[in-house]
């Protein structure tokens, strides 16, 4: 059997415009199915790359030639420039790189879309341009690091003086760069291919508000004539000469708001220079009390108080500034003084109360260099004391602390119930005398404490000891006046006086009997440190203080003691033996102990 011929579709007859219409769009196909003809490969011929020819190949092909040849087309460096300095920046450092496969990509033949493949019909290939692949963490990296030595912020015009002269500092541009353009910058620098023309970085410039012009004229108007010849000052009939070095050393000009060069004078630290401070120091700069004493039972000014000149630091300032402008002889000026005027002086001591005694004290002891020494500073120290109504007096603060800076040298106390070398040792004589004298006077005790066993040159229940940072003598002044403390000692005694106005008519002591005897114990020692001790017993005592108003009893306080056995202390060295040295070391440690007896504390 034949085979059978597939029939045809039937068509119909056309009008001429709709053949006409067919033929246009068999002709558009021909031309279609003749671009894809054409194109064969993907890429077209005369297609270049920075040089590198791809035309023709297949995409895998060029891409291959492409990672071959173009990176020697890039910059190996990009020299860029920003706030005022050039550098170069490696590109694979930036991240920046040619990108093969998407420079194919925009090579080749878009697509099998009939603009594409018709219009390959009526061009050949042409020079494109690479894409470029930017890393863009380590391109902000590169820019990054390039910020840390190109930002800076502006210098600020300044003028300075170091030992006498004047110094100016240039004010500067800041500079913030901009990392986000510079970025791009970057890219775009590689894209251009051009190794050798600078990209300048974007940033922004800030400009100082303290510029060059400003320099000059505070130099002008200020800095150089402060500095250019001493100045001369006349304090409370001192005279005296600060030259240019010391005035530089506490001058400054400083900004304003505006920008504007102020001077400014460190007047405190100009007052505290040796070359303004010592010749100052000629005036009195502490006011005196007037020194009073008991005549009989009355209070006598025995010497007139004195006035402090004071020279505050603001006044300084105010007298030299103005003579830092000025030249020649006009470079002379006088420091206005304060007078300060004593606490105390003849014509207000009645006024405030002091115009007799309140009691009078006296302790006597064996002379000694050390008590000598010590007992005179502690008497000096609180000699002219001036308590007002309702303050309390310290000891301690008045004295301080008992070392050799403050006047005082080792002498023989009181320590852990026996005596020993410690500096200041003799003071709690005068401690004695005080708190007798106060005692007397019928004001307020706020704290004392006795020595720890009894010594038998102070009165019974009616002594004090002090010992700096743990125990004070204090007292009120309750009196309602003024109250005055005048101390003198010689080489065998101390006497205190409490002068003002008696509250009471009289105040006397009345002492109880002792009770809760202790006997001593009996102690070898044999330590460089070892002072021999002679024994006492141990015992308690009250004192009654009586307080008398109009010849009757008002009250009465009491003090209470507690003294502890004053053991017997043998001093031997370590070689010694009981047996062999018991009669000499016993003469020895009596003739010792009688002669410590003499010298107390």
């Amino acid at each position: 059997m034949r085979p059978r011929k597939p029939s045809l579709p039937h068509i119909a007859a056309l009008p001429p415009a709709v053949l006409a219409g067919g033929a246009l769009t068999i002709g558009v196909g021909g031309l279609y199915l003749a671009g894809l003809l054409v194109a064969g490969g993907e890429i077209e011929d005369g297609t270049t790359v920075r040089g590198v020819d791809i035309g023709g190949l297949s995409r895998a092909e060029a891409v291959r030639k492409l990672e071959d040849g173009l990176p020697a087309t890039g910059p190996r460096e990009i020299t860029v420039r920003a706030g005022g300095r050039t550098d170069t920046v490696e590109p694979r450092q930036a991240g920046l790189a040619f990108d093969a496969e998407r420079t194919v990509d925009r090579a080749a033949i878009s697509g099998l879309d009939p603009v594409s493949a018709i219009g390959g019909l009526f061009r050949s290939g042409g020079a494109v341009e690479p894409v470029v692949r930017m890393d863009e963490d380590r391109a902000r990296s590169a820019v990054a690091e390039l910020a840390k030595t190109r930002d800076h912020t502006p210098r600020e015009g300044a003028v300075t003086f170091a030992d006498g002269t004047v110094r100016q500092v240039a004010p500067r541009t800041g500079f913030t760069l901009d990392q986000d353009a510079s970025v791009d910058a970057l890219r775009a620098a590689f894209e251009r291919a051009e190794q050798h023309p600078v990209t300048v970085l974007p940033g922004r410039e800030t400009q100082p508000k303290t510029g060059a012009d400003e320099v000059r004229r505070a130099v002008r108007e200020f800095a150089g004539p402060a500095v250019s010849a001493p100045v001369t000052l006349t304090a409370g009939g001192q005279r005296f000469t600060v030259g240019p070095d010391v005035l530089g050393a506490y001058l400054s000009l400083r900004p304003d708001a505006d920008g504007r060069l102020r001077p400014h004078l460190d007047e405190k630290g100009l007052r505290a220079a040796p070359a303004v401070a010592e010749p100052l120091a000629a005036l009195p700069a502490t006011a005196k009390n007037a020194r009073l004493g008991p005549s009989g039972d009355k209070a006598v000014v025995t010497a007139d108080g004195t006035p402090a000149q004071e020279v505050t630091a603001k006044a300084l300032g105010k007298a030299v500034m103005p003579l830092l402008t000025a030249s020649g002889a006009a470079r002379t000026g006088e420091i206005a003084t304060r007078t300060v005027q004593p606490e105390l002086t003849r014509e207000n001591a009645a006024r405030l109360g002091v115009t007799e005694k309140l009691s009078s004290f006296t302790v006597d002891f064996e002379p000694a260099a050390y008590r000598t020494q010590n007992v005179g500073r502690a008497v000096e120290l609180i000699n002219g004391s001036l308590v007002k109504p309702n303050e309390t007096w310290s000891f301690n603060r008045t004295v301080g602390e008992r070392t050799e800076a403050n006047g005082f040298t080792d002498g023989i106390m009181i320590l852990d119930d026996r005596y020993t070398k410690a500096p200041g040792g003799g003071v709690s004589a005068v401690a004695t005398t005080v708190f007798n004298a106060m005692f007397f006077a019928g004001v307020k005790p706020v704290e004392h404490g006795a020595h720890s066993f009894y010594i038998e040159r102070y009165p019974e229940g009616r002594e004090a000891t002090v010992a700096w940072g743990s125990l004070d003598l204090r007292f009120t002044n309750d009196t309602g006046h003024a109250l005055y403390i005048e101390a003198q000692s010689t080489e065998t005694s101390v006497t205190v006086s409490f002068l003002g106005t008696k509250k009471y008519d009289e105040i006397k002591s009345v002492k109880g009997p002792r009770t809760q005897v202790r006997e001593p114990e009996r102690k070898v020692r044999t330590d460089e440190e070892c002072v021999p001790q002679t024994p006492l017993q141990g015992f308690d005592v009250t004192v009654q203080r009586v307080f008398y108003d109009g010849g009757r009893e008002v009250k009465r306080e009491p003090f209470r003691t507690h003294y502890t056995p004053r053991d017997e202390i043998v001093c031997r060295s370590p070689e010694e033996t009981p047996d062999a040295s018991s009669a000499s070391n016993a003469a020895g440690a009596e003739q010792s102990l009688l002669g410590l007896a003499g010298l107390g504390l």
